[in-house]
């Protein structure tokens, strides 16, 4: 673990990152010591970094000091957190901000090759997410929605949990961003008011594009859920996972799926055992 560039696991326990949730995070796989989808992660982390006030990162120290970390891995999960550094009691932004850049290095889930192949069972989740259109999209700290909603099952039967705002409209999963399939047409929930805006959904989102395949960003009820022809999901760890089934609904396997995570892996963004 590297916190501003020196190898320690020691944080300060007046950072505001662990007093407010005042920061931000990326998770990125990294194959043979570099990081996938760099740019798009950078891209999204500037974004937070305005959004919350930030000082943006220094893009080719923070990259340095990835590489520094990561070197030694073949196949790993790079978490990059953001604090805005150690500050007195109070919400106000501390006078002179002293930005906190924490990377920690984690094992490659086990994931089986039959979730890319034959699909992964879902649940709908109880937990809500609350809409707050400030922060919508970005990765900030505050994911107690989603420690929740994951924690509402357990075992291994179920692989993931679509959450829903309060208007009943179905936004993502608890760890990833969801994709419907109606017709000849791939569409994935607006994320105006709640909601993570993963890299990997814009990635599939843009490979779909040159694929030919329309795309749409509309209003996902769960009743438009359930009658999709098909649906799956995704993030920068699990590249894109087809669901078998959502609690009593069964879906078909796709073309259109199928298409791309053939897209992804020849892009090396995903690697199935065959």
């Amino acid at each position: 673990m590297l916190i501003n560039g020196i190898v320690t696991d020691l944080l300060p326990a007046s950072d505001r990152g662990l007093q407010y949730g005042d920061g931000l995070f990326e998770t990125i796989a990294v194959v043979d010591g570099e990081p996938q989808l760099w740019a798009a992660h950078m891209a999204r982390l500037a974004t937070g970094c305005e959004v919350l006030q930030l000082p943006p990162p220094e893009n080719e120290l923070l990259l340095q000091e990835v590489r520094q970390l990561c070197a030694k891995g073949k196949k790993t999960i790079l978490k990059i957190i953001m604090t805005r550094g150690s500050g007195g009691r109070g919400y106000r932004f501390p006078e002179n901000v002293a930005v906190t850049r924490l990377l920690s290095v984690h094992p490659w889930p086990d994931y089986p090759s039959t979730h890319y192949q034959h699909g992964i069972t879902a649940t709908v989740c109880d937990t809500r997410l609350a809409s707050h259109s400030a922060l919508a999209g970005i990765k900030h700290l505050n994911r107690l929605e989603q420690v929740l909603a994951r924690n509402e099952w357990q075992g291994n039967d179920i692989h993931e949990g679509l959450m829903l705002d309060h208007h009943d409209n179905v936004i993502e999963g608890t760890m990833s961003n969801l994709f419907i399939i109606e017709g000849d047409t791939l569409i994935t929930p607006y994320l105006n008011e709640c909601g993570i805006n993963g890299v990997m959904r814009e990635t599939v989102l843009a490979l779909a594009i040159r694929l030919n395949i329309t795309t749409c960003i509309e209003t996902v009820s769960l009743a438009r859920l359930k009658a999709a022809s098909a649906c799956f999901v995704t993030n920068s760890i699990i590249g894109l996972w087809p669901l078998r089934a959502l609690d009593d609904i069964t879906y078909q396997p796709a073309k259109m799926t199928q298409d791309l995570i053939r897209a992804l892996s020849e892009q090396h963004l995903i690697t199935i055992a065959t």
